[in-house]
C-alpha cells in the first residue's frame, strides 16, 4: 500500500510550488496537496483553524499515518499538528518553516498595486531572482487585489510572527528532516540551526545558492534528500 505524503504550502504559496515534487514522487506515494484555507472567514486563531483543517483532511482521507512536508507557513502548521497528533505523523520535513523567527515584516498596509515593489519583495524570497517569474508576480498581485484576501494575508502573517513553537519542539519525537536554503533571507540559517538543536531526532541539510523555497529553487537536490529520508 502506498504511503501518504501531504505537502503544505506557505502564505503566498500554492499547489504549483510543489510541481517538481509531485512529478518525482507521484508513482510511489499518495501525494496530497491541500489548498490551505487562509482566506476563509472564521473566529479561530488562524493557526488553530489550519491545524483543524489539516486534521479534517487526514481524517476524511482515512489516512492512519502521514508524512508531512511543510514550507514556511505550511511548516508551522505541520509542527503544531505533529506535536498534537504524534501518532498520526510518520515523519516530518520542514523547509523554511516559520515558528521561530521570520525576517519578513507584513504591516497593516501592503503596496499591493505597486508592481515593482511586489516584484522586489517576491524576488527577496529566492536566491535567484529569475525564479520570481512574471506569472508568479501576477498571481500574487491578483490575490492582493482582493480586499478580503489581502486582510487575511496580513492577519495570518501577524499571527504566525507572534506564535512561537520553541516549547513544542523538544516534545516532537518522530524523525525530522530540515532542508534549508543556505541563502534564505526570510528564515535565515540560524533559524534552521535552532530547529536542529531543539528537535530530538532531526537532520539538517543546507542547499547552497538557495533561498526560502528549496523545492522550487533546487528541486533535484530537494527531491533526492526527501527520497532518501522517506523511502
Amino acid at each position: 500500500m502506498k504511503r501518504n505524503v501531504i505537502l503544505l504550502h506557505g502564505l503566498f504559496g500554492g499547489l504549483s510550488n510543489w510541481e517538481k515534487v509531485i512529478t518525482h514522487f507521484q508513482n510511489d506515494f499518495n501525494i496530497h496537496i491541500p489548498l490551505l484555507p487562509i482566506y476563509n472567514q472564521h473566529r479561530e486563531n488562524i493557526l488553530e483553524y489550519l491545524v483543524s483543517f489539516l486534521q479534517h483532511t487526514i481524517d476524511s482521507g482515512q489516512m492512519e499515518k502521514v508524512i508531512l512536508v511543510g514550507n514556511s507557513l505550511g511548516g508551522h502548521v505541520a509542527i503544531i499538528y505533529a506535536h498534537r497528533y504524534p501518532q498520526r505523523v510518520e515523519k516530518l520535513v520542514l523547509t523554511g518553516s516559520s515558528g521561530l523567527y521570520e525576517n519578513y515584516t507584513v504591516g497593516s498596509y501592503i503596496r499591493r498595486k505597486d508592481y515593482f515593489y511586489l516584484k522586489e519583495r517576491i524576488e527577496y524570497t529566492f536566491y535567484d531572482p529569475a525564479v520570481a517569474t512574471a506569472t508568479l508576480i501576477e498571481e500574487v498581485m491578483l490575490t492582493l487585489a482582493d480586499d478580503q484576501k489581502c486582510i487575511r494575508i496580513i492577519k495570518t502573517a501577524q499571527t504566525t510572527q507572534r506564535n512561537y513553537v520553541t516549547a513544542l519542539l523538544p516534545q516532537i519525537s518522530m524523525p525530522v528532516l530540515l532542508i534549508w536554503g543556505a541563502e534564505d533571507k526570510i528564515t535565515p540559517p540560524d533559524v534552521a540551526r535552532e530547529f536542529k538543536k531543539s528537535l530530538p531526532d532531526s537532520t539538517l541539510v543546507f542547499l547552497s545558492r538557495c533561498g526560502h523555497a528549496p523545492m522550487m529553487e533546487r528541486p533535484e537536490e530537494f527531491n533526492k534528500l526527501l527520497e532518501d529520508f522517506i523511502c
